[in-house]
């Protein structure tokens, strides 16, 4: 009796297991309803613009050239400074060379001899004419010798002080072994120090630099742009730079220049591009060479009906959103959209404000499952 009542209780427990795991795998596989997201039309401000990197560097900068060449003998200014047009910067100390230094010399030994031989007949004529021995006519080819080989020396001992000094007796207070400032403006940079050796600016040499000089009033950014945007921005357009040095501020620009000749740049063409900043800095003071990243503004729509362009679908060369009708149930309704930021898409036709949009599930945020 024992035994057929246990038979029985291990087959109901059998059999409640059987039930319970059949229950079990029937509601694992019930699938849950999907529930979609959906979002509303709303109104804002959208802005198309390209980005285009490079830097703020002044518009007018100068390099001031050795005149001479020698050795700086006393630098006046240092970087920072701000220095008005014709200020000194440098004083040079001509060293010569000894092969033109020996002709300049030789060339005035050869004229003083000839202006003293050329004063010893004219003084003899002059006593011959005094004592009305000759006519006035015959001192005269005399009288144009002793001038002429005095304006031979003059030029024979200037040439040698040139070479010496680098300036002439006659010249006064020009030289050019003191470099003057031809702008007004900060002197940026001095890479020679005093005792340095520089070169004179000519014809096959441009010169040592002595010091960069710029007018730091008047800056301008410099960049390049890629040739797919360069075709959408055009002169006069607003820009506004951001610059890495200074987070905190904004500044704009005007575009003043578009390069008509790309160049080659890891593959890709770029087009060199200048704007003018506007007078206004704020109290931030601007380096030249400050790395900026100028916000082109190629079109602007404010207060204009918008969504989200995650919610777009795409069929051909068509555009549409699934619309919602009645609860989880959407209708295709295919919309005539404006500009775009990349993130937001302006509307003109095809929903209202008070209308409901499917997130569509392949943007990773469109459905819920509900169980």
């Amino acid at each position: 009796m024992i035994k057929k009542s246990l038979k029985i209780i291990i087959a109901l427990a059998l059999l409640g297991v059987f039930i319970w795991t059949f229950y079990f795998l029937y509601k694992k596989s019930e699938q849950s309803p999907v529930v979609f997201q959906t979002v509303s039309a709303f109104d804002t401000t959208i802005i198309k613009k390209t980005v285009a990197t490079g830097s703020v560097i002044p518009r007018r900068e100068v390099n001031m050239k050795a005149q001479v060449s020698g050795i700086v003998e006393k630098m006046y200014v240092v970087a920072g400074q701000e220095i008005k047009q014709g200020d000194i910067i440098a004083k040079i100390k001509i060293i010569p060379n000894m092969l033109n230094l020996a002709n300049a010399e030789s060339r005035v030994n050869q004229a003083k001899i000839s202006f003293d031989n050329a004063l010893v007949e004219y003084d003899r004529y002059a006593l011959l004419l005094k004592q009305q021995v000759i006519a006035a006519a015959e001192l005269l080819p005399y009288e144009l010798k002793r001038n002429s080989s005095k304006e031979e020396l003059d030029a024979a001992e200037n040439n040698l002080q040139l070479i010496k000094e680098g300036v002439t007796k006659n010249a006064g207070k020009a030289t050019n072994t003191l470099i003057r400032s031809t702008i007004s403006g900060m002197v940026l940079d001095v890479p020679i120090k005093e005792g340095s050796s520089v070169i004179e600016s000519n014809t096959f040499n441009e010169g040592t630099t002595i010091a960069s000089v710029a007018n730091m009033g008047e800056m301008i950014f410099e960049g390049k742009l890629d040739e797919s945007e360069v075709g959408k921005i055009k002169q006069g357009m607003n820009l506004v730079l951001t610059i890495g040095a200074i987070d905190s501020e904004s500044f704009s620009a005007t575009l003043e220049y578009i390069s008509p000749k790309g160049i080659t740049e890891n593959g890709a063409i770029q087009f060199l591009i200048r704007a003018a900043l506007g007078k206004n800095k704020g109290n931030s003071f601007l380096r030249a060479g400050y790395s900026a990243n100028a916000d082109i503004i190629l079109d602007k729509k404010e207060a204009v009906l918008s969504l989200p362009e995650s919610v777009l679908q795409f069929e051909k060369d068509k555009t549409f959103v699934e619309v919602e009708i009645a609860p989880n149930k959407f209708e295709k309704r295919y919309l005539k959209t404006g500009i775009s930021d990349g993130v937001n898409i302006q509307v003109l036709e095809g929903i209202s404000k008070s209308e409901k949009v499917k997130v569509p599930e392949m943007n990773g945020m469109g459905a819920e499952k509900q169980g």
